[in-house]
């Protein structure tokens, strides 16, 4: 146990420092500090050395160059035990500091604010990072304090220790400090990176650093033979909304599978303007609706489309789960319920299933084009930006174009299409699904199944609007649905034979628009 009996404060985030110095300086631990921190604590009762009183040098050059002195960095990484440090430190009037209280420039707040290059430059910390990464190195005598959430824990140990602070909390607080330093780093890395010399904007620098934030260890992978973990990416400004800041309200705990379900139900609902209801099975929608009747028609109309696969698929909603809804989604088996938020009666309905996970995101947030997704393959990685793009152009190639109705339809299919894996084909009607056909090496295939489960459900084809992933490569998609009734279809466009599947739909009245942008999920 090492007794802490000096620190330094510099601190950018000054939440709970004033209260959190007060309770050091009661026992006697001497604070050093810089700046606006030691303005802060003077003004506030907390008796301070400035740093400046004790390196013999003033804080210079616009404040770049104030703790980068061998009296600090001497005295955070003299090694206490060893008698050559202990004499230079002697000679040089040293004195060994033993706690660290600093946390950094907020370089990340900076850019996500649009700031300039000058702007993010200047928020780029020196002084930080060097001396939380010298106390880090040197753990065994320092305790470096980096998150303002640790001071708590840190002042009930040293209550009960009589000052102290043990060498397994120090060897903590040194882990955070290099995780969150590689963060830092990569954060200005990949912003630097996209600055082109050239004028010409990057948006993938040569060099992407990826820093993951471990949520929890999962069961297993996709297979009980697989391991797994959960790992949170670069955060948001608030990660409400998002699955990895999301709360698990009750059920089982979540698996890698549930995992990856949850986030395309939540990813599905985040489309729609009215109230939706998704249902997903293995990673793929099995039902989708919108409606203005609100979400329990939204989800009887979801249902509908394949109540069979429904049976242990996991339901998307894009608004507050009631009491009625909840006893609607307790009659079938269901893995897990996501929805923004839920009533305090849904939530004692949900009790009755006690293995359903009920997951709770706050408001839903839609991916954005400066996110990145990231991909696994052997030996590397691949990145992307999302798919966010929606119906905004549409260009009628037919004779006919599309009804009103017919319009709200193919946009709601569209909306649902790039969310099936391909080859994917949706047909929908009054916005609800009523076939989808995924994953098939041919789109003709996809068309057919798409019918096959319109069939089987019951539901009625017949003036429905079907939506295509990627162009028809031959007219024998538009030909099917023809037969089916289907009156309207949106596709990208694009195929070699545009012309020939345009004159099959005009033969057969159907209404036909281009997007001019494919929906490929792998």
């Amino acid at each position: 146990m090492k007794k802490i009996l000096r620190a330094i404060v510099s601190v950018t985030d000054k939440t709970g420092i004033v209260e959190f110095s007060k309770a050091l300086a009661g026992m006697g631990v001497e604070i050093i500090s810089t700046g606006g921190t030691a303005r802060l604590l003077d003004e506030n009762g907390v008796q301070v050395i400035p740093i400046s009183s004790y390196t013999g040098f003033p804080e210079m050059l616009d404040g770049r160059v104030k703790t980068l002195h061998p009296k600090i960095h001497g005295g955070i990484l003299g090694m206490r035990e060893n008698e050559a440090h202990a004499k230079e430190m002697q000679t040089h009037g040293i004195l060994p500091i033993d706690m660290v209280v600093v946390n950094l420039y907020a370089f990340e707040k900076t850019i996500e604010k649009g700031a300039t290059l000058e702007e993010a430059i200047e928020d780029i910390d020196i002084g930080g990072p060097t001396m939380i990464r010298a106390a880090a190195k040197n753990f065994n005598y320092v305790a470096c304090v980096t998150d303002p959430g640790d001071y708590e824990c840190i002042l009930e140990e040293m209550k009960e220790t009589g000052g102290a602070l043990s060498d397994k909390t120090r060897l903590a607080f040194a882990k955070k400090v290099f995780q969150m330093t590689a963060r830092y780093d990569g954060a200005i890395s990949n912003y630097l990176g996209g600055v082109a010399g050239d004028g010409q904007a990057r948006r993938f620098p040569e060099t992407y650093t990826v820093q993951l934030k471990k949520i929890q260890d999962l069961r297993y992978g996709e297979n009980p033979h697989q391991a797994a973990a959960f790992y949170q990416g670069p955060e948001p400004p608030s990660p409400t909304g998002t699955l990895s800041g999301a709360k698990k309200l009750q059920g089982k705990e979540l698996s890698y599978n549930n995992i990856l379900d949850l986030d395309s139900a939540m990813a599905l609902a985040s489309e729609f303007h009215e109230s939706a209801a998704v249902i997903i099975k293995h990673n793929n929608p099995c039902g989708a609706a919108m409606s203005k009747q609100g979400l329990v028609s939204a989800y009887k109309k979801a249902l509908a489309c394949d109540s069979k696969s429904a049976f242990g698929g996991i339901v998307g909603l894009n608004g507050t789960v009631t009491k009625g809804l909840a006893t609607l989604l307790t009659e079938i088996f269901l893995e897990a319920v996501v929805a923004p938020a839920f009533e305090k009666g849904s939530l004692e309905i949900f009790t009755k299933k006690k293995n359903l996970r009920v997951v709770e995101t706050g408001k839903l947030v839609k991916l954005g084009s400066a996110q990145v997704e990231l991909k696994t393959v052997s030996g590397g990685f691949l990145l992307q930006t999302p798919d966010i793009e929606s119906a905004s152009d549409l260009k009628t190639v037919t004779q006919r174009g599309p009804t009103e109705t017919e319009l709200e339809d193919l946009i709601f299919a569209w909306n649902v299409v790039k969310h099936v894996k391909s080859n994917a084909v949706v047909v929908a009607r009054c916005t609800q699904t009523i076939g989808i056909g995924a994953g098939q090496m041919s789109r003709i295939d996809s068309t057919r199944i798409a019918a096959m489960k319109a069939k089987d459900a019951g539901l009625e084809i017949k003036g429905s609007v079907m939506a295509s992933d990627a162009f028809f490569p031959f007219r024998d998609n538009v030909d099917l649905a023809a037969t089916h009734g289907i009156t309207a279809i949106i596709q990208p466009g694009g195929s070699m034979r545009d012309e020939e599947v345009i004159k099959a739909a005009d033969e057969h009245d159907i209404a036909m628009v281009f997007t001019g942008t494919r929906h490929f999920r792998h």
